[in-house]
């Protein structure tokens, strides 16, 4: 089997890829396998930052929607990935895996404080590095946060792990005649407003020229299918070629 393409990458998972078949919260065996995953790629020499989100607990924006004030709302979104980063390290823990949380919003009792040299300093000792509580600040989703993060690690591509193929020009979920883009540009994505990642996002990404590959988390091994440069699902980048 074909080596790593890629030395350093960051990994964005949903809160929603730990629930499972649940309405809510978190699915330990969903956990596991995507675990498993992880450190089957760990295994690689990859080394992996992962910025993972808190929509199976509570989303800001829809809080807000709700009645909740915005800003307590994804104060509250932050720490739901905090209990997200926890989880997801306890499995890769019980799998032999060094691993550290690191949070934009101190926690100090849980995890360290978000300092980009020590995450760095940690990726070079192969440990996996978890970023929780997005950016620190309201307005912001983990989508950002993982482009941001991504970028300042150094990662050589964003790998988002979605529960679509890749990238459509319409919902495949409500449109039949949905075509699936294995490629496409930045630029294609904010002008179609394809949704993949938000606009802030995604013009970090092209700013950087960072890569972003986007594909279904739910296929058993595409994240090593993708580290190791094979063609599965969409890719996010300059130009199409």
């Amino acid at each position: 089997m074909a080596g790593p393409a890629y030395r350093r990458i960051l990994l964005k998972l949903s809160g929603e890829a730990l629930m499972g078949s649940q309405s809510f919260g978190i699915d330990e065996a969903v956990v596991a396998q995507i675990a498993e995953e992880i450190v089957d790629v760990h295994r690689l020499g990859v080394e992996i930052a992962i910025v993972i989100g808190g929509g199976n607990i509570i989303r800001g924006v829809a809080a807000s929607h709700r009645g909740l004030d915005r800003v307590t709302g994804d104060h509250m979104g932050m720490l739901a990935t905090v209990i997200n980063a926890l989880a997801l390290q306890d499995a890769l823990e019980k799998r032999q895996v060094p691993t550290r949380v690191q949070t934009a919003i101190e926690i100090r009792a849980v995890a360290e404080p978000l300092i980009r040299r020590r995450a760095l300093r940690h990726l070079e000792k192969r440990r996996i590095v978890i970023f929780a509580a997005g950016t620190g600040n309201p307005y912001f989703t983990t989508d950002s946060a993982a482009a941001l993060r991504a970028n300042e690690i150094g990662a050589e591509i964003l790998l988002k792990a979605t529960r679509v193929d890749g990238v459509y020009t319409a919902d495949p979920r409500k449109s039949a005649d949905a075509q699936l883009l294995a490629e496409v540009t930045y630029q294609q994505v904010l002008e179609r407003d394809l949704r993949i990642m938000d606009a802030a996002a995604i013009s970090l990404c092209r700013d950087n020229e960072l890569p972003i590959a986007i594909f279904n988390l739910g296929v058993a091994g595409n994240i090593r299918r993708v580290v190791c440069g094979e063609k599965v699902g969409s890719i996010v980048k300059r130009s199409i070629g």
